[in-house]
């Protein structure tokens, strides 16, 4: 029976592995990587979610609770890095963990909940309307700031 959580904080060597089948580059654990780890246990507006299956963590998102101001003060939600274990796949754990923060986003009364991929796989794709997530709501960008330049350019 798998349990949907918040990561624990003795599972920080286990989120690295899963992240490994998500990003072509190694994770690496950094001073940088080891200050996001505490900040991410200490703030109660970001989540890592993860579902536990057999005593192993097999899946995993990240849901951030945005305030704003417009929707009347209603907060939004953001899902990012969407994992599940290579040997897990399909079997509805990662489908646990993106409903455990969609459940997360309306406890925190937010009025919508974005996500975005960089994976081009139908397989991926299909996942997320699956989830209910509707691919022609908006339309996404995003800027590598790493691959930007210099802010001059604004």
């Amino acid at each position: 029976m798998a349990t949907t959580r918040p990561v624990r904080p003795d599972e920080r060597d286990e989120v690295p592995d899963l992240y490994g089948m998500l990003f072509e580059e190694p994770q690496q654990r950094t001073a940088a990587v080891e200050a996001a780890w505490e900040t991410l246990q200490a703030d109660d507006s970001t989540v890592l979610l993860g579902v536990e299956h057999e005593g192993q963590l097999v899946s995993t998102c990240q849901l951030s609770i945005i305030p704003s101001v417009t929707h009347g003060g209603q907060p939004f939600g953001v899902i990012e890095y969407v994992v599940t274990h290579e040997d897990w796949r399909g079997e509805g754990f990662g489908t646990r963990c993106v409903e455990a923060a969609i459940s997360r986003a309306h406890e925190a009364d937010c009025y919508k909940v974005l996500l975005q991929t960089g994976r081009s796989e139908p397989r991926v794709h299909d996942f997320y309307e699956q989830c209910g997530f509707d691919p022609d709501a908006k339309t996404g960008y995003s800027l590598r700031l790493d691959e930007y330049g210099q802010l001059d350019r604004l």
